[in-house]
């Protein structure tokens, strides 16, 4: 039997039954003398054993000697998890860690049976795993005691805090006596976590393993240059040329969940979706679908899938590049663990090459850039596959060989062979024809030229004016069905278009934003390129169309003359919304002038009087109608008030 120095003898006893022969550097680490008693804030890579680490470094405070604990109607340890999964598959690792001393779990997760939860604890648990929100919510109803408590852990410390529970977490150490020992357990620690750890911890040890130094050894990175439509279709062909035993794809919001989960469903892949918007039960079953091999693919949210262990997940699939350096780690995290080789591949848009390196340098990761998969790439794989196939080196069982005969009788060799290749490729779903992304090669920063000269401030446009760009000499407008009616900012069109047209910021120029429309200009040559991303819906997000413009808008041409001038007033068409052609403008229309009013003075309220205004009045003459002006001094012409009641 193998023994573990440090470790609780009925922790070690476990551990060995679970067939470990080592420990992790974490769980080495977690056992040093000077940590038996103290506070401690741990950082270590996803996948290295943490809820191992801390069962261990908790089992002496806990027993206090004894070899099993005794029956106690008040918890003696919480851990606080961010997600329902992480929460139950803590309260899993620990049940059989902990089998041999007695101890008691009881779990408080959101979408459970509140009430079953208050009767576990009513009938006593050592060890308590919970959510931040479900155990908050069981302190403020008095079926949390925390009085007894000895020990408090926060699994997962800083994506409880990405997750907006900082609230919810100091209340729960605020509620927990001040004699207890804190862990803080996290795969990065900003500075929010060194914030917490100095408010609530007491002398902290720092533990931070070599590993930590080197993020994911065992993972090998891959970034996919792909157009921004192409994106799914450059998914698909990235799991068909890996083939891994299970993969998770993580998507930005649940609606690309579910689009992703549908469309990969009728492709012939089984799949399972795992986001917020499904109930406890439903995540259960995808995950245990995932671990009984049923399904090989889990399309995700980021949030959904924070902490899951899925075993023999070899492939992650970022389908949206991570915000922060942070969430690219937790990610790829799933997979590589436990010693395990795993492959991270990040879809990266032509437009967002230069955001996607960056964080691969925050990171501290080596990607491999290059373009998806291609359909030959994948038929090659597939071959590569059947000859090491092996049932072609199995010996032919007994029933098997009369068949077998039958059939090299009845056909050709190399027939039977082509119809194994075809069984097999039936079997798996096609592969997909890409656009061409551009060049491979990471994206580099381009040599910095020299600043040409400033023209005299004489010489330059006016502010609020257009400047003269050269290539725009030639533009084309478009209109988008968006104005400022409907909140259109030039600073969200922008980016818009550049990532849904695959455009540069060079590529546009003048944003005119009218009431409902809003017209823009672009560079001639990259025309084209725009209206091919799009597609023939010419819809750029929602329900924003594009329209290809034949000249200036109408609105704008006072504003850009130059540009409409080679062609004749009479043969302008502009094709706007509406599908509007006028040859002859309409004659411009007088506006009438308004009539002068008086100021209405409320004094004397329900009586109508009347003060002369700013306009200049004529002034009474003795001359009568026509004459000259009055003399300075003449009180000027005014209404005569009408008489109230008269008879």
């Amino acid at each position: 039997m193998t023994e573990f120095e440090g470790v609780v003898p009925a922790l070690g006893l476990a551990l060995a039954e679970r067939g470990y022969s080592q420990l992790t550097p974490v769980q080495e680490a977690i056992l040093a003398p000077e940590l038996k008693d103290a506070d401690a804030l741990v950082s270590a890579e996803t996948g290295s054993g943490k809820t191992v680490a801390f069962g261990l470094n908790l089992a002496p405070t806990l027993l206090d000697g004894a070899a099993r604990l005794a029956k106690t109607r008040t918890p003696l340890a919480l851990i606080v998890a961010p997600t329902r999964e992480l929460a139950l598959q803590v309260k899993t690792e620990l049940e059989w860690l902990y089998a041999m001393t007695g101890a008691s779990l009881a779990s408080c997760v959101g979408g459970m049976d509140m009430r079953g939860e208050r009767r576990a604890l009513e009938r006593g648990a050592h060890i308590v795993v919970g959510t931040p929100g479900r155990l908050r919510d069981h302190i403020e109803r008095g079926s949390l005691q925390m009085s007894a408590m000895k020990a408090v852990v926060l699994d997962e410390a800083d994506e409880m805090l990405d997750l907006g529970f900082r609230e919810d977490l100091e209340f729960i150490l605020g509620a927990a006596p001040a004699k207890r020992r804190t862990l803080l357990f996290s795969a990065t620690v900003p500075r929010s976590i060194s914030a917490l750890a100095k408010r609530y911890q007491r002398d902290a040890v720092r533990v931070s393993t070599t590993a930590e130094q080197s993020q994911h050894l065992n993972i090998e990175y891959r970034a996919y240059t792909v157009q921004s439509n192409d994106r799914e279709n450059a998914i698909i062909n990235v799991l068909r040329y890996v083939d891994a035993k299970s993969a998770l794809v993580f998507c930005a919001t649940r609606a690309t969940v579910n689009r992703m989960t549908s469309r990969f469903t009728n492709r012939g892949f089984d799949v399972v979706a795992l986001s917020g918007e499904l109930s406890q039960i439903q995540r259960t079953r995808a995950l245990q679908a995932m671990r009984d091999g049923r399904a090989r693919v889990c399309i995700a949210t980021d949030v959904a899938a924070r902490g899951l262990d899925l075993p023999n997940c070899e492939l992650v699939i970022h389908a949206d590049i991570p915000k922060t350096r942070e969430s690219l780690l937790h990610r790829s995290g799933r997979t590589g663990r436990a010693g395990r080789k795993g492959v991270a591949a990040v879809i990266v848009p032509r437009n967002a090459g230069k955001r996607a390196e960056r964080l691969f340098q925050n990171a501290k990761i080596e990607a491999t850039w290059s373009k998806p998969p291609s359909a030959d790439d994948i038929l090659a794989r597939d071959d590569e596959r059947i000859l090491a196939h092996p049932a072609l080196n199995e010996p032919i069982a007994g029933p098997e060989r009369p068949f077998a005969q039958k059939l090299v009788a009845g056909h050709d060799p190399e027939q039977i062979a082509a119809a194994f290749v075809r069984l097999y490729r039936a079997s798996h779903s096609a592969p997909e024809e890409l656009l061409d992304a551009g060049p491979t090669d990471r994206p580099e920063r381009p040599e910095r030229r020299d600043r040409p000269e400033r023209p005299a401030r004489r010489d330059r446009p006016e502010r609020g004016k257009p400047g003269n760009r050269d290539d725009f000499k030639d533009g084309v407008w478009i209109s988008l069905s968006v104005g400022y009616k409907h909140t259109a900012e030039a600073r969200w069109l922008l980016p818009m278009l550049c990532r849904a047209g695959e455009l540069d910021k060079k590529d546009i120029g003048a944003i005119r934003i009218q009431e409902h429309v809003t017209f823009v200009e672009l560079a001639p040559g990259c025309v084209d390129r725009l209206l091919g991303a799009i597609g023939p819906s010419r819809k750029v997000e929602k329900s924003i169309t594009v329209t290809l413009l034949k000249s200036v808008p109408e609105v704008l041409r006072q504003e850009y003359p130059e540009k409409i001038a080679e062609i004749p007033p009479q043969t302008q068409t502009t094709n706007q919304i509406g599908q509007i052609d006028r040859t002859d403008p309409a004659p411009p229309v007088a506006k009438k002038p308004k009539k002068s009013k008086g100021k209405k003075s409320n004094k004397n309220k329900g009586k109508r009087s009347y003060k002369p205004g700013k306009e200049k009045f004529e002034r009474a003459s003795g001359a009568g109608a026509g004459g000259n002006t009055g003399a300075p001094g003449s009180k000027p012409l005014m209404r005569k008030k009408p008489k109230r009641n008269a008879v």
